[in-house]
């Protein structure tokens, strides 16, 4: 392809980008979205406010929604929910593992020595 092709080509797609973005200026919806946009901004300036601020103020729960990083107030676990105590019992030796979660060091070896199934056979009780 030739340079004198190339540059003709681009010039044509400038063409049809510039008549769409005079489409769209002309666009009342656009003008009402800019308008609404420019005092929305303005009114945040007035009053000192972030769009995280706005989200915030209008939707309280999407920053729990999103993982907000906003540390807990009462030094809790935050917005996670507290896992169920899994209480197991080996048959076989009698001995009992208390867990939250599944990466408990006596738990896994024992499901690497009897399988998972086996194991989750052995659960006595859950509690909250």
């Amino acid at each position: 392809m030739s340079l004198l092709s190339t540059y003709l080509q681009q010039e044509q797609k400038l063409k049809e980008l510039n008549e769409q973005l005079e489409k769209l200026q002309n666009d009342p919806r656009l003008k009402a979205e800019l308008e609404f946009k420019e005092k929305l901004e303005a009114l945040m300036s007035e009053f000192n406010k972030s769009a995280a601020d706005v989200i915030e103020l209008l939707d309280p729960q999407s920053t729990a929604k999103s993982g907000g990083n906003k540390p807990a107030a009462s030094g809790g676990s935050g917005t996670r929910r507290k896992r169920k105590l899994k209480i197991y019992k080996n048959p076989n030796t009698g001995e009992v593992v208390e867990t939250r979660g599944g990466n408990q060091k006596t738990l896994k070896a024992w499901k690497d020595e009897y399988g998972h199934d086996t194991v989750e056979s052995w659960l006595v009780r859950v509690e909250q």
